[in-house]
């Protein structure tokens, strides 16, 4: 357990952290999904809404860190 005041207060950021991550990681997801799902039917009107939509995503969640923008 941490001891200094410094750690105890890294512990906190961390958790809000990865609760915050897992959030958009969990969005990301669920948008991909909607868009392969699109794909797989061939609906090409909905393919292009879902893209922006994944797209937009993405680049959200690069700018706020949780990915690495390469990825």
């Amino acid at each position: 357990m941490a001891q200094h005041k410094s750690a105890k207060k890294s512990v906190r950021q961390d958790e809000k952290a990865r609760v915050r991550n897992r959030s958009w990681k969990s969005r990301i997801r669920t948008v991909e999904k909607k868009l392969e799902k699109a794909i797989e039917a061939n609906e090409v009107g909905n393919m292009k809404s879902f893209f922006d939509e994944y797209e937009s995503t993405l680049d959200r969640a690069v700018s706020k860190g949780v990915i690495h923008q390469n990825t």
